[in-house]
């Protein structure tokens, strides 16, 4: 079950109702679509936990520690606007994770039809687990709508140019990989 709002004391020493969501992936790599999600989610978020999903059958490029270094490093140089980011890991359903952690929100990038219809489905079935927590659908920059981890791995691993699809600390953890 999930226990919001949450309540917590601002700058001034006065009491707010914290919105908490989550904004699972993969963030095999980090993009800047992704991190154009997480600054707009600031907006409307008191806290972000950006949470990673270890998933057992994919061999990922980067560690779940290695992304997590890399989201923190990419982190410290967005605007966040008062937000709290955090970045963490999880195993299992989504649902449970949050409920876990207080939150009642789920965010989502959304980049094209074939992306919402997959979303879709995944936002009714947690709400089907988990009545209380909503999924927010976010649409990327324009810049961003067309790119996704796999595609930058993709394109990196063909020998191609991702410079401006994710930031240079990613760029450069890639081509130390390579």
């Amino acid at each position: 079950m999930v226990t919001c709002p949450r309540l917590a004391v601002n700058s001034e020493g006065l009491l707010f109702n914290m919105r908490r969501a989550i904004y699972p992936g993969s963030f095999d790599p980090v993009t800047n679509g992704h991190l154009d999600i997480i600054q707009r989610g600031c907006k409307l978020f008191d806290e972000i936990i950006i949470a990673i999903l270890i998933h057992p059958d994919k061999t990922p490029f980067f560690s779940v520690q290695e992304r997590k270094e890399i989201l923190a490093d990419v982190l410290k140089d967005i605007e966040q606007g008062g937000c709290t980011v955090v970045v963490d890991s999880f195993e299992g359903l989504l649902v449970q994770y949050a409920a876990d952690r207080e939150a009642h929100a789920i965010v989502r990038g959304i980049r094209a039809i074939s992306d919402y219809e997959y979303e879709l489905q995944m936002a009714l079935m947690n709400r089907r687990l988990e009545p209380s927590l909503e999924t927010v659908f976010m649409m990327p920059a324009e810049a961003y709508s067309y790119v996704s981890s796999r595609l930058v791995k993709e394109v990196f691993q063909l020998g191609g140019n991702i410079a401006g699809l994710v930031p240079a600390v990613v760029e450069e953890r890639m081509r130390q990989k390579k």
